[in-house]
């Protein structure tokens, strides 16, 4: 059960964009200036991956890397590369080029203020790997409050302190949620869920489900259209797939796939 330290109060909305690993060295001037613009109207909150420079560090290093049901075990050797990719190089890179296009960005991962709590999934088949079960949102609340864009790194601690890995996509709905953002962005390498060859614009829950039946919707999609479908049924309105190399908000509204609960009409 996740636990919040207080109940979020914003004088503006929150928005919770996860970018992947895949898209943050690519991301495009169109989408910077999307996210400056939505800066304007919304309290922002950026939450990053960095599984592809993990696994060619893994590799570099020789370092055995194993997945179980799409998460990476993470043993002591692999979080400490974890640290040093996501922490170190990811997070840092991103946050000087927020603050280069006019963002006041500031870095940070789970460990800093206690921002993120975990307990351990599954120690047995999956190592130091985490799942978020409390949030410092009067943390989060007095950054965003003062102006500043947290750019978090998906790293956390156990109640007994000890170091976690935790997967991206699912630490942004978690963070999600204890905020109560009005929407959350997963940003990927393409610009929504495809479905014969087109962007779907809006879609719900029950279809979600036959596309994953049907492989509509495969591989890395999976766990983000997942975890929106958590987030979705924890009671927030909107979840949104965009993309990382184009501008995605616009007069206003935001270009993507719009997943909502089946039978609720999102407006943006």
């Amino acid at each position: 059960m996740i636990m919040s330290k207080s109940m979020p109060a914003t004088e503006r909305d929150v928005l919770v964009i996860k970018l992947g690993g895949s898209i943050v060295y690519r991301l495009s001037e169109e989408f910077l200036s999307s996210l400056v613009s939505m800066k304007e109207k919304y309290e922002v909150i950026v939450v990053h991956g960095g599984g592809p420079e993990m696994t060619n560090t893994l590799k570099r290093l020789d370092i055995e890397t194993v997945f179980i049901d799409g998460q990476r075990k993470t043993t002591m050797p692999v979080l400490e590369v974890a640290e040093m990719i996501l922490k170190g190089k990811v997070n840092s890179y991103l946050t000087n080029q927020l603050n280069h296009h006019g963002v006041k960005a500031v870095g940070l991962c789970g460990y800093d203020a206690g921002l993120l709590k975990a307990s351990l999934i599954d120690e047995k088949n999956l190592g130091l790997v985490g799942e978020i079960n409390e949030v410092n949102t009067p943390f989060l609340i007095g950054l965003i409050s003062s102006g500043y864009l947290p750019v978090i790194a998906p790293l956390s601690c156990t109640a007994e302190g000890d170091r976690v890995n935790v997967n991206a996509d699912l630490a942004a709905a978690a963070i999600a949620r204890e905020m109560k953002a009005e929407k959350l962005l997963y940003v990927t390498d393409v610009p929504g869920i495809l479905h014969e060859g087109k962007v779907v614009q809006e879609t719900d829950t029950e279809q979600i489900g036959d596309w994953i039946d049907s492989g509509v919707i495969s591989g890395g999609m999976i766990p983000k259209v997942k975890s929106a479908l958590s987030v979705l049924a924890a009671g927030m309105k909107e979840v949104m797939i965009v993309g990382g190399q184009q501008e995605i908000f616009q007069d206003g509204k935001f270009i993507g796939t719009k997943m909502t609960n089946k039978g609720e009409v999102a407006t943006t």
